[in-house]
């Protein structure tokens, strides 16, 4: 119970009650029964209007004319706050309320014509309030789901730039380890290669600062990534891949197909991120790349001749983080590290 609550039924008691002292004790108890009920109007509405209107049905008929202030607000309130069934069922208790109040005391036309204007209105705002207030409730769930989807999305993105970021840093960092672990071999038996061991270094440096910078790029104020990508920048990720010695074979169709970018980014990092693990732990010589697009799907296949079940990411994210990118495309991956060697096949859809 509110206080405007209170204030409601405090002067609608005043208004019924103060002209009803005069005209003798049973008038005012009358006039009680039918103004005090509105203070629990919003607990009960429909049995609240049966009160004050029967309480004001005998006042009228006791000793008039008293305006039925309190079934007004009644009225307002079925309205306002029962559901459709009990305003349904309210209507002709009202109708047939008001018009015994009238046809027992013989009023003219024109009180017909007052009072029925004034319930009608009482009535209708009672139905304009619980409009607005079904509005605005509407209005609340749906900015509450867009703030929940907003949530959504910005943990998509984080999770994505992590991602990006465990992708990027595990494979550069990987090659550049296998890179330096070889120079010095290289370099006793072969100084004319060792300058093509520190060059691959660089490369592969400076390729992990373009594409950090590209990931970090959506952090910016104006929320610019640069470029993704994609299948067509696969043949420089495996040729970085063969300068550690590893024999890398492409089977891909000529031109590389074409697919959404989403799932061109997918297809990269997958390959990538299978690719470091070949490099780290496989201890392979050969690795061979498919890919495939059968019944609307892009099928990526990375398989080596490495240790098989050993082949793992070491307990990282690796292969979780490849199967959160097919099923952010809506694919599908699957690993077999099983017998010799270790393979990973992902389905994503592409139409």
């Amino acid at each position: 119970m509110s206080r405007v609550d209170g204030v409601v039924a405090a002067v609608v008691t005043a208004a019924t009650v103060v002209p009803a002292l005069p005209r003798g004790w049973l008038v005012a108890l009358l006039a009680l029964a039918a103004s005090v009920p509105v203070l629990w109007r919003r607990r009960a509405p429909l049995i609240v209007g049966l009160v004050v209107g029967t309480a004001m049905t005998g006042l009228v008929l006791w000793e008039k004319p008293f305006l039925p202030y309190g079934p007004l607000v009644a009225v307002y309130t079925i309205a306002e706050r029962s559901d459709a069934r009990t305003r349904i069922a309210s209507i002709p208790l009202i109708g047939v309320g008001v018009y015994v109040s009238l046809a027992l005391p013989h009023e003219d036309t024109e009180v017909y014509r007052s009072l029925a204007a004034l319930f009608v209105a009482a009535y209708a705002l009672g139905t304009g309030s619980r409009a607005r207030r079904a509005r605005a409730a509407e209005l609340a769930e749906r900015e509450r789901r867009l703030a929940g989807e907003r949530a959504a999305a910005a943990d998509r993105e984080r999770a994505r730039i992590a991602r990006d970021m465990h992708d990027i840093v595990t494979h550069s960092v990987g090659l550049m380890v296998v890179q330096a672990e070889t120079g010095p071999v290289v370099l006793a038996a072969s100084p004319d290669r060792a300058g093509a061991v520190f060059d691959t270094i660089a490369d592969t440096g400076r390729e992990a600062l373009t594409q950090l910078r590209s990931v970090l790029g959506t952090l910016r104020a104006d929320g610019r990534p640069g470029p993704a990508p994609g299948l067509d920048t696969l043949p420089d990720l495996l040729e970085h891949a063969r300068r550690t010695g590893l024999d890398v074979i492409l089977d891909a169709p000529d031109p590389l197909p074409d697919v959404p970018p989403a799932v061109a980014v997918a297809a990269y990092r997958i390959v990538q991120e299978a690719l470091t693990n070949t490099l780290r732990h496989a201890d392979a010589t050969r690795v061979e790349v498919r890919l495939r697009v059968i019944a609307s799907a892009l099928e990526v296949e990375v398989g080596d001749d490495g240790r098989g079940a050993a082949t793992t990411d070491g307990g990282g994210h690796g292969l979780i983080g490849m199967r959160e990118r097919a099923a952010a495309c809506g694919g599908t991956l699957r690993v077999t590290p099983d017998g010799p060697g270790f393979a990973v096949a992902a389905v994503l859809p592409v139409g």
